[in-house]
């Protein structure tokens, strides 16, 4: 018997980007950004760290490797979310906008952290056509969609639940009339969790 599927994003759902940006800025210019606002959505806005652009952003961005892919550290209580999920009958399917030739370093990140996670769909970050994850979620035909990032929850199919992480206020995309396409929002994963179980 087919366990139903939840699709769960990953950066600042199940992993935190945020706090690994700072790691990452650390290896590319030998210093740790000082925490400017950490409210903030977007990385960049966290740490006081200069705007890149051309070809100094180019060069930071060769940072974004293997090595950093496979080591962000988990959200607070995401672990113990999805194993609560799981241990409800739920198969977890990572579903990320990152770029295909990460997808290994994001499983083996999920699963060194102890995520029960069944496997891992990178669909790439191009919204321009709609939500880049819409497809994925057809092709395993996932009754949720938990995500940080409002644009890729706009638009999905509509028997799939949208729950949104509300995450970090400050300068946040997660505003608009497109709120009004979801189906729930949740300040993080562990209590979409609970109120998800709470409610079979």
């Amino acid at each position: 018997m087919t366990r139903p599927i939840i699709a769960l994003d990953a950066d600042g759902v199940l992993l935190d980007y945020n706090l690994a940006y700072a790691d990452v800025w650390e290896r590319a210019y030998g210093v740790r950004p000082i925490e400017r606002d950490p409210d903030a959505y977007w990385a960049k806005d966290r740490w006081d760290v200069p705007h890149l652009a051309d070809e100094a952003l180019s060069q930071f961005r060769r940072f974004f490797d293997e090595a950093f892919w496979s080591s962000l550290p988990a959200m607070a209580g995401a672990i113990e979310a999805c194993q609560l999920l799981r241990d409800a009958g739920y198969e977890l399917v990572c579903v990320t906008a990152m770029q295909p030739q990460f997808a290994q370093a994001r499983e083996s990140n999920l699963r060194k952290l102890g995520f029960p996670i069944s496997r891992v769909l990178a669909t790439g970050g191009d919204a321009s056509r709609g939500s880049p994850k819409r497809s994925a979620l057809e092709q395993i035909d996932a009754q949720v969609l938990v995500d940080d990032y409002l644009p890729f929850l706009v638009g999905l199919p509509e028997p799939v639940h949208r729950a949104l992480i509300d995450r970090n206020p400050a300068r946040s995309p997660n505003r608009g009339s497109e709120r009004e396409t979801l189906s729930s929002s949740h300040p993080d994963l562990r209590s979409f969790t609970q109120w998800w179980l709470s409610r079979l």
